[in-house]
């Protein structure tokens, strides 16, 4: 089994390594590797995204830091009582969280926000390990189609066996249950298809599920 976190020089996707080691000549400072899980490690609510933005954790390190997606989404987790501190979008700012943990499906930042579905398969067995190393985990809120059907494949379930859609829940295993939402990226938001409103929903939702 893999463990929970990518090797910092993972080499299992060439065209995402050739895309990291194009990242780090033309921005040697950036983190430019597989950013690795944040939160929680008695967690039982895990987040699971798509694939680290360029200049959001490709550059910090950290989940969904420094890109719009995670002003939404750290808002929401401060709100709904699953973080402390003040998020400013550093993995330097002391913001942690409590309960809850964010992972991707996809560990390296892509080409232009969008792996190749043999990519999402490599890095499967990551996504595998960091939810069975999770000994309280009750309740994985998907952002997304790609990060949902990852996950029920992480559960050698069938994409057929659960569709896709804002707020649909399915249950993966006795005690662990998949909630979905759209991503939480700038689009989705800009064009309302996601609000502010409809996102606190379904996370708190999922943290209803997680007996949080």
């Amino acid at each position: 089994m893999s463990t929970p976190e990518a090797p910092r020089n993972c080499a299992l996707c060439p065209r995402l390594v050739d895309y990291r080691r194009a990242n780090a000549r033309a921005e040697p400072d950036w983190f430019n590797g597989p950013a690795p899980s944040f939160g929680d490690p008695q967690a039982r609510l895990v987040i699971v995204g798509l694939a680290p933005g360029r200049t959001g954790a490709n550059r910090t390190g950290r989940p969904f830091t420094g890109d719009y997606a995670g002003d939404l989404l750290y808002g929401t987790l401060k709100k709904l009582g699953l973080a402390a501190g003040e998020y400013r979008a550093d993995p330097a700012d002391g913001f942690t969280l409590k309960d809850a943990m964010i992972t991707n499906a996809v560990r390296c930042a892509p080409p232009e926000n969008k792996p190749t579905p043999a990519e999402i398969t490599q890095c499967r067995p990551y996504l595998v390990a960091r939810l069975a190393a999770l000994p309280r985990l009750r309740a994985i809120l998907a952002l997304g189609s790609i990060a949902h059907e990852s996950v029920l494949r992480a559960y050698d379930l069938k994409p057929s066996h659960a569709k896709f859609a804002h707020g649909a829940e399915v249950e993966l295993t006795p005690g662990r249950t998949l909630v979905s939402s759209y991503h939480c990226s700038r689009y989705n938001t800009q064009t309302r298809r996601l609000t502010t409103e409809m996102f606190e929903t379904v996370m708190a939702r999922a943290k209803e599920i997680a007996g949080i």
